[in-house]
C-alpha cells in the first residue's frame, strides 16, 4: 500500500446510538437514559504537528481527524492521522529535512480501572514520494519499513483524585526501532522507552468573566529514557533525552448538539543537549478542535 501526494482520504462516519431503560411508572434514570455515545469524532487544525518534542513537517499547519469506536464501556478503536499536504523536500545545511509529513495511526485503548488504561498504537508514517532505501509498505514492519507498535500505559488521576497528575509510560515493542553495531551491523531491537509526567488545573474558575472561566493549564515534561536506534532523531542518543517540556492552556467551547470546539495554546521546548532540530527548540502550537 503506498499513499503518494494529495491521495490522503479521510473518511469521517455518524454513527450514535441511543439505550433507554425504563418503564412508564418509574422515575427515568438519567444515566441509563441518557445517549450512549459509541462514536467519537474529532477534527483537529494545528499550526504545525510536534510530536514528543519533535516537530515534523516543519511550520505549515496540519489536519489530524480521529474516528473512535467503543466496543464495549472498557474497549475502544481508535483512527488518527496527520497531513500538512506538502510534498516537496529541501535540505538545509547539507542535510535532508522534509516539508510533506503524513501519518496514519490504528489503535486500541483497555480501560484497566478508574485511572490506568492500556493502549497499542499501529504508527505508519510513509515519505510523501518515493526515497531510496525506504519501503512504504503497509506491512513491513522491518528495518527499512516505516511501522512501528507502541505499547503505553497512561496514568490519569484526574478524576476522582485530589492531585490530577497523569503518567505515560511508552516502550516500542515491534517495527523499525533497531539499534546498531559500531560498524552500522547486525540490528537489534531497541525497544525505545518514553516516560511522560503530567499535572493539570484549572483557572479562574471564580472569574466572573465568561470568557476565562474552564481555561485549563498542563504542565509536562517528556522524556526518551533509551534512544540508542535513534528513533526520536533530534534527541540524545546515549543518554536520558528530556525532548518534550512545556505547558499548554485550553479552553473548551460548547457549541451546542454534543458539538465542542477546544482551543489550545501549547509552548514545547526540546531539551536535548544534542539538539539537531532543523526547526529550533522552542514552538508554539496553536490548535483548534471539532468533537462530536
Amino acid at each position: 500500500m503506498r499513499i503518494r501526494k494529495y491521495s490522503f482520504v479521510f473518511i469521517l462516519i455518524l454513527f450514535s446510538m441511543v439505550i433507554f431503560s425504563q418503564e412508564n411508572e418509574i422515575k427515568i434514570d438519567t444515566t441509563s437514559s441518557d445517549k450512549e455515545k459509541k462514536l467519537e469524532l474529532t477534527l483537529d487544525v494545528v499550526s504545525r504537528y510536534l510530536w514528543r518534542g519533535q516537530c515534523w513537517g516543519g511550520n505549515y499547519v496540519a489536519i489530524q481527524p480521529t474516528i473512535e469506536y467503543a466496543v464495549t464501556p472498557k474497549f475502544s478503536l481508535g483512527f488518527w492521522a496527520t497531513t500538512n499536504f506538502k510534498g516537496d523536500y529541501y535540505y538545509p545545511d547539507g542535510e535532508t529535512a522534509y516539508k510533506g509529513y503524513q501519518e496514519i495511526d490504528i489503535y486500541a485503548t483497555y480501560q484497566i480501572n478508574d485511572f490506568l488504561q492500556f493502549q497499542l498504537w499501529d504508527y505508519y508514517w510513509p515519505s510523501v514520494s518515493k526515497v531510496e532505501g525506504v519501503d512504504n509498505s503497509f506491512f513491513n514492519y522491518g528495518k527499512d519499513g516505516v511501522k512501528t507498535i507502541d505499547a503505553i500505559l497512561y496514568f490519569d488521576f484526574s478524576e476522582g483524585y485530589r492531585y490530577p497528575f497523569n503518567a505515560t509510560i511508552s516502550t516500542l515493542v515491534a517495527g523499525n526501532d533497531y539499534r546498531y553495531d559500531s560498524n552500522g551491523e547486525h540490528p537489534k531491537q531497541n525497544y525505545t522507552t518514553y516516560l511522560e509526567l503530567g499535572y493539570t488545573f484549572s483557572l479562574f474558575e471564580k472569574s466572573t468573566l465568561k470568557a476565562f472561566q474552564g481555561i485549563e493549564l498542563s504542565p509536562v515534561i517528556g522524556a526518551v529514557l533509551n534512544n540508542k536506534a535513534e528513533y526520536y532523531s533530534y534527541g540524545d542518543y546515549d543518554k536520558i533525552s528530556f525532548v518534550n517540556m512545556g505547558i499548554k492552556a485550553t479552553k473548551e467551547i460548547d457549541l451546542g448538539n454534543d458539538i465542542t470546539m477546544p482551543l489550545s495554546l501549547n509552548y514545547i521546548h526540546n531539551g536535548a543537549t544534542r539538539n539537531t532540530e532543523t526547526f529550533g527548540k522552542n514552538f508554539l502550537v496553536v490548535g483548534i478542535s471539532f468533537s462530536y
